[in-house]
């Protein structure tokens, strides 16, 4: 079934529900008042329809998580889709390109592909947006990430920056050892 959305988020597969809660609670704490939240059919996808830009509404909800970490249990990822194409490569590609053109040419990039439910290979299409970008390839730390979210018949595509994605996962990480380094700053001796 084909839907709209601008959202993707993932979770465990028993955690729809809850997960589909805590990404309505967060999309009405950036700021839309009627987000539309919904199972994609696929074990553990989560998508929604926001009014709001979905690479500036994913950015507030990170902003809300390091806010408030304990507020996202069951909500492993929050993606950004900014387009969505049928899943042919060459669609993909067009959309991708045409994204993309916000990247400077000094800038660098990560593509990211998930897959799921399409025969497409991760590397064909990897190797296919990658011939369009004379950017830096820069896996590590980009200043900008392609992101190609296969989900059956549609795919959802968005060229942006890693402050606009939340891994809560990693969010978690990264708070943790910031806390650490700062109890050890104020531990030390004068």
């Amino acid at each position: 079934m084909a839907r709209e959305f601008n959202i993707l988020a993932t979770t465990e597969r028993i955690s729809e529900s809850r997960a589909g809660s805590e990404l309505w609670m967060l999309l009405r704490a950036a700021g839309d008042e009627s987000p539309v939240v919904e199972r994609m059919g696929i074990w553990g996808i989560i998508v929604a329809k926001t009014s709001l830009d979905p690479a500036e509404a994913v950015a507030k909800m990170r902003e809300e998580f390091i806010k408030k970490p304990d507020g996202i249990q069951a909500l492993f990822r929050v993606i950004p889709i900014q387009r969505l194409v049928p899943t042919n490569l060459e669609e993909i590609v067009k959309a991708t390109t045409e994204l993309g053109a916000v990247m400077p040419a000094d800038a660098s990039y990560r593509i990211t592909v998930e897959k799921r439910r399409t025969r497409l290979g991760s590397h064909e299409i990897i190797d296919a947006i990658a011939d369009k970008f004379p950017q830096k390839v820069n896996l590590d730390d980009p200043d900008w990430v392609i992101l190609v979210e296969t989900a059956g018949k549609q795919t959802g595509i968005s060229v942006v920056r890693p402050a606009n994605m939340l891994n809560v996962q990693k969010e978690r990480v990264r708070l943790a050892a910031e806390a650490k380094k700062r109890a050890a700053l104020d531990n030390k001796p004068a």
